[in-house]
């Protein structure tokens, strides 16, 4: 079990975009949530740990339904912008705590969650630990959501970010994440859906990724910024941006052999 390699090693720092991230990342589509929670997720009286819950975005989508819901994340910018944003929740309770480091009672948890993050975790340290914290009939799920490259929009904008930072890789990690299975019988879906997004908020949601907030210095965030929206002019105010959802869940009861 390797770590899947992100961006030729090169650092970054989700926290640098914390601010932007609760603004503008927020985008998931009322079909996800219906579809997660139809699978279990968020149940009331049910008890759910979502790993690498960055602002919190997917625990708050479901929290209405009364889960006992715990998020955690490697960066105290991520959780502080969680907490803000989930005031009105007191089901769910956040924790500075890397992924690898989590340390609950075997057994505690109907359904353990990562969205847009599972690459980013080591694999022998991560693994064996979601299997001794589901409950015997709990369930683990992956979720990622990415637009199509192939949008005209999202093209120009990969291509924008690639000039300015070559050793960004784009989806190849959540690609191969996606094709990586730690545990036995897993179940795959995947829908695709359009996003609605302004200029601006498009520009807030390329800013508060990977490739941009969280590995470029500030001169060059202002540079990304302003050429981003200078490209965007020759596309209308308002547009929608074609994303693809996938999720691939495993159920305890088939972790008996890794």
């Amino acid at each position: 079990m390797e770590k899947i390699n992100v961006d030729n090693g090169q650092s970054f720092d989700f926290g640098k975009t914390s601010k932007e991230y609760a603004k503008y990342r927020d985008i998931y589509p009322k079909e996800l949530y219906d579809r997660i929670y139809q699978l279990g997720v968020g149940k009331r009286d049910s008890d759910w740990l979502d790993l690498g819950t960055g602002t919190g975005v997917i625990p708050r989508g479901l929290a209405e339904h009364g889960a006992r819901i715990i998020g955690t994340d490697i960066s105290e910018n991520q959780i502080e912008e969680a907490i803000k944003l989930s005031e009105k929740y007191s089901n769910i309770e956040y924790k500075v705590c890397g992924a690898e480091d989590i340390d609950y009672e075997d057994k505690s948890f109907d359904v353990i969650t990562a969205c847009q993050c599972f690459w980013y975790f080591d694999p022998k340290k991560i693994v064996p630990k979601i299997k001794n914290l589901l409950k015997e009939d709990g369930m683990f799920m992956k979720i990622y959501m990415s637009y199509l490259k192939d949008d005209p929009i999202a093209s120009k904008s990969n291509i924008l970010i690639k000039s300015m930072n070559n050793n960004w890789t784009g989806a190849s990690a959540s690609v191969k994440d996606l094709t990586t299975h730690y545990f036995n019988d897993p179940h795959m879906e995947s829908f695709f859906i359009d996003i609605p997004f302004t200029r601006k908020s498009w520009t807030g949601r390329m800013k508060a990724s990977r490739g941009v907030m969280a590995s470029m210095n500030k001169e060059q965030i202002k540079i990304f910024e302003e050429r981003h929206m200078k490209m965007l002019e020759e596309f209308p105010m308002e547009f929608t941006i074609r994303h693809k959802v996938f999720l691939t869940y495993y159920y305890r009861k088939d972790m008996e052999n890794i």
